[in-house]
């Protein structure tokens, strides 16, 4: 048995193979959650219903579905809505004491004023909200006899009385009664027979709950009703199961979990405590609610939103994109095929003329094949149909997995749960590995380009963690991330304008290609996804300040920096643009009036408003980083300076300064880093750190701007780890929303239900090499959509602007 060489196994771990890899997974959890909905259902009310776990203390979550908090004033919208619409809300809650803390629990969070009668024991209760059409009801009923079969007869016989919600359940009274008699028992199995077919038949027009009843906390209990013991109640809870087995009656059995990990508060032993029974209502308030409001945080009992024809359209030419991709690789097989045949033939036969002739013509006809296939002397800069097809069938597979994920409900979704563990864990991990996996640059410039990719890859990777685990609560930890959507922004007005200042490429070309790499997925999820394009603030942001840096560089005088030497007049104009660039954007600060008349104008509004056409959104992130851009044209600028006037030297492997301004320097950014720190921790609410950073983010940037350049180790090394992910940072950043989150960004993709830390090694690894395909889709097809030939390129651009008329007519640009 020969050992291979372990250099031989390395160079299959390759991005290629990693991605061939996550199809096969994504197939296999294709397979295993059908098996799962075939054998479970699809329902995900059943899993709100009967199933879940405890993320952390006192945080339950349901199995595979996401759990809205409601407070009284999500419930009483959920209540007008169906009022609204000509519904009614009836619930009628059956049963024993146990039963009527729902009602009590359920009564309180939709009218916090309502006043609990704690005197009236063994009554009926009612409430009613007749501006909402609301009518809540408590029945006493403790025990399934003829008392309770009477309830449900007038029901049966008079549709129109029904009510929308009945929740009942019944078992510790028995007990407590006949002192855990089992004749008893065997007295409420057939009791309950007998009620099945009486609530079956409410079904259709009558959502029934059967509550399976919670375990109680023996050394609590009173005296009284020491004969309650856990064992009874499993006995009767088994019997309830059994008898409703293939009923439609809903069984709620999630309660039972939630007050079995909740007892610490409670009273009696009994009852419910006052967390345990918050979670109770909040699992029936999901259950009543979710398919009404479609809250994004809320997919538990909530249908998939209608796909419109848009998406219908898109999906097929797709299609249609995939079939003819498929038809012309088994077209290319079957001449390959052909042609090595015919080789065979001439090998086995010797080359007579008319062999020769035959292998001629097919070789005429079919030269790019055998070049392209069998020599594989395609080369990447060539256009081809079949590339171009092949690229948009492989775009097809990837926005069919982004529908699965997150416009159906066949994966699971959670909620996320935040922890500092969860945060600072997977932080430090990668941090290991960023600083483990490093190696020397080639380049030695102030932020060059090994730099700035391991800038936006660490940044990226902290941002992913923060949205993963739900951190935006924790004000310090929002705060640097703050900084660093403003860092991008920085290191985008940097880069592009420093390409600008040294090539002078004002050009049509150079500016259709930028947007095309920065709006092409976000484009295509718009279709696909049925979002607005400002659902996906960044891309909409850094689009429109490359636009805007883009009018201030080109505008005459047009300054570069080969024209600057000759005309050192230049520097002051471009100190002007500056100038008046900063002096815009303060004055569409300050008037919101005047910001939102010029964004709200047609037919550019569709681009700035959401799907409530509120542009709010829109101004909320325009201004929070709104001098972030011009900052970094202006470090830029500044830098360049520097290097022309011979203040700054960094083309070379040595410091850039002396050591005395080294240390300098160095003192004065951490000064820097760590003031910003305190200001985030002394912030006192997002509202007014949100006012402030504008002002000061630019701070930390250069102060690790210069700790990270001003010594020539550090300058010249850099994190290969990082690096990586920051060539494919924006497609990170926006192929989260779909497939590594859920539900929008407001839960998170579960493929491996149960267990969450191996579920997110899965999600992440099939997340990443999503990303990585969609960045070298983009490689390919730009240099269709945007050809180096003006003339085909004027022609794209008018047709794209052609086709967004009739999308834009349809949601009112014109």
């Amino acid at each position: 048995m020969t050992v291979k060489d372990p250099r031989e196994i390395v160079k299959h771990i390759n991005s290629r193979n990693a991605k061939i890899l996550a199809v096969f997974i994504i197939i296999g959890f294709i397979g295993y959650h059908g098996i799962l909905h075939l054998t479970a259902g699809i329902d995900s009310c059943k899993w709100l219903l009967s199933d879940g776990r405890f993320q952390g203390f006192r945080v339950w979550q349901p199995y595979g579905c996401m759990m809205h908090s409601y407070s009284s004033s999500d419930s009483q919208m959920c209540l007008q809505y169906i009022a609204y619409w000509g519904g009614k809300t009836h619930v009628v809650f059956i049963g024993d004491s146990r039963i009527r803390q729902l009602y009590y629990g359920f009564a309180s969070l939709i009218n916090p004023k309502y006043v609990i009668e704690d005197n009236i024991a063994h009554h009926n209760i009612h409430y009613s909200d007749k501006e909402l059409k609301v009518y809540v009801d408590f029945i006493w009923a403790p025990m399934v006899n003829q008392t309770m079969f009477d309830i449900y007869k007038p029901w049966i016989q008079d549709t129109n009385t029904r009510p929308s919600l009945i929740v009942t359940g019944s078992g510790v009274w028995a007990i407590k009664i006949s002192n855990a008699s089992m004749d008893m028992y065997a007295s409420y199995q057939r009791n309950l027979s007998h009620l099945v077919p009486m609530l079956n038949s409410l079904t259709p027009n009558t959502k029934v709950l059967w509550v399976l009843q919670d375990p109680v906390v023996t050394e609590k209990l009173h005296p009284s009703r020491k004969m309650i013991t856990n064992e009874q109640i499993d006995l009767y809870n088994k019997a309830a199961m059994e008898v409703m087995h293939h009923s439609k009656i809903l069984i709620w059995s999630s309660s039972r979990l939630v007050s079995q990990g909740l007892y610490q508060d409670q009273v009696d032993g009994l009852h419910m405590g006052k967390n345990a029974l918050n979670y109770a209502i909040q699992i029936l308030l999901n259950m009543y609610c979710n398919d009404h409001m479609n809250y994004n945080d809320g997919t538990c009992c909530s249908s998939p939103e209608p796909v419109t024809v848009l998406q219908l359209i898109t999906f097929s030419i797709l299609g249609v994109s995939f079939t003819i991709a498929l038809a012309m690789i088994i077209h290319r097989k079957w001449i390959s095929r052909k042609l090595h045949v015919n080789m065979n033939v001439l090998n086995n036969e010797g080359e007579s003329l008319e062999n020769r002739e035959v292998f001629g013509k097919f070789y005429k006809y079919n030269g790019s094949i055998l070049d392209e296939e069998i020599l594989g002397c395609n080369r990447p800069q060539d256009k081809s149909p079949f590339e171009l097809v092949t690229a948009l069938a492989r775009l097809a597979v990837v926005m069919s997995y982004f529908f699965l994920c997150d416009r159906t409900n066949f994966f699971m979704k959670e909620n996320k749960y935040f922890t500092y563990t969860n945060f600072f864990l997977p932080l430090g991990y990668l941090f290991a590995l960023g600083l483990f996996f490093n190696e020397e640059s080639q380049f030695t410039q102030v932020l060059h380009r090994d730099q700035t990719n391991e800038w936006k890859g660490w940044m990226q990777l902290l941002i992913l963690i923060y949205h993963m685990t739900g951190a935006s609560h924790v004000l310090p930890i929002y705060m640097h991330i703050r900084v660093l959507v403003t860092s991008y922004l920085f290191l985008s007005g940097y880069g592009h304008f420093t390409y600008f200042y040294h090539y002078g490429d004002f050009g049509f070309y150079r500016f259709c290609q930028v947007l095309f790499r920065l709006n092409f997925l976000v484009v295509v999820l718009c279709l696909c996804m049925n979002r607005p394009y400002q659902f996906y603030y960044f891309v909409p942001l850094v689009s429109f300040w490359f636009v805007v840096m883009f009018v201030t560089v080109k505008s005459v005088p047009q300054v570069t920096a080969p024209a600057a030497e000759v005309n050192p007049l230049l520097y002051f104009y471009m100190i002007l643009k500056f100038v008046a660039l900063f002096g815009v954007v303060t004055v569409l600060y300050m008037s919101e009036v005047f910001f939102e008349k010029i964004f709200v104008t047609r037919p550019w509004k569709a681009l700035f408003v959401t799907t409530d056409d509120s542009i709010k959104e829109w101004w909320f992130r325009w201004k929070i980083d709104r001098y972030s851009v011009a900052n970094g044209m202006l470090f830029a600028f500044g830098l360049q300076l520097l290097k022309q006037y011979h203040i700054l030297d960094d083309k070379n492997r040595g410091n850039l300064f002396s050591k005395g301004i080294s240390l300098t320097a160095a003192s004065a950014a951490l000064v820097g880093i760590a003031s910003y720190a305190v200001f985030a921790f002394l912030c006192r609410n997002k509202l007014e750190c949100n006012e402030v950073h504008p002002y000061i983010s630019f701070v930390p940037i250069l102060s690790y701007l210069i700790l990270r350049n001003i010594s020539s180790y550090l300058r010249t090394r850099y994190s290969m780890f990082f690096a990586w992910f920051g060539n494919i940072s924006l497609e990170l950043f926006i192929a989260q929303y779909h497939i590594w989150l859920a539900a929008d960004t407001h839960g998170v993709l579960v493929l491996v239900p149960g267990y969450p830390v191996l579920n997110a090694l899965v999600t992440s690894f099939i997340f990443v090499c999503v990303a990585h395909e969609i960045h070298s889709l983009t490689d390919i097809l730009v240099k269709y959509a945007v050809p180096t030939d003006w003339k085909y390129l004027v022609r794209n651009v008018t047709f794209f602007f052609l086709l967004l008329v009739p999308i834009g007519i349809h949601d009112g640009m014109f």
